[in-house]
């Protein structure tokens, strides 16, 4: 090879340690993609096959609000259609007392007694449904 072969025509510098002179770099390789979060599904168990059931339900340790709700609307309509949210809980409280489960009866993260959280919120569901409103701060009124 001669000399003007060994340089570049575009850099001047050798062609092996010229840009032009050599092949281009190959594309980097893709980084491997994790795999995607796969959730298990439940199926019915045919006869014969070795799926296991799903565990049963556990039992619930304090009544939801939902089983409040008919009992907020009922102590409304005994006190008139309105009245104040401490007289609505302590009639609830005593109409429910002998259904109330072990945890109602447990201080939740707010320190309130877990069943009158529970009223709150059944109060609030049933504001949403267009039952009741809440005219003043501390009454409830039916619709």
């Amino acid at each position: 090879m001669s000399t003007i072969d060994d340089y570049c025509e575009h850099c001047d510098l050798p062609l092996s340690t010229c840009v032009h002179g050599n092949p281009p770099a190959p594309p980097p390789e893709p980084a491997p993609k994790a795999s995607p979060v796969r959730t298990t599904r439940t199926t019915a168990r045919v006869p014969g096959s070795s799926a296991k059931p799903p565990p049963p339900a556990r039992a619930r340790r304090h009544t939801p609000a939902a089983d409040l709700e008919p009992h907020v609307l009922a102590v409304l309509e005994d006190l008139g259609g309105e009245a104040a949210a401490e007289d609505v809980m302590v009639a609830v409280g005593e109409r429910m007392a002998d259904v109330f489960r072990p945890g109602d009866q447990e201080k939740g993260p707010t320190g309130e007694l877990r069943w009158r959280t529970a009223c709150r919120t059944a109060r609030k569901n049933l504001a949403d449904q267009g039952l009741l409103v809440a005219p003043s701060p501390g009454v409830w009124r039916l619709t």
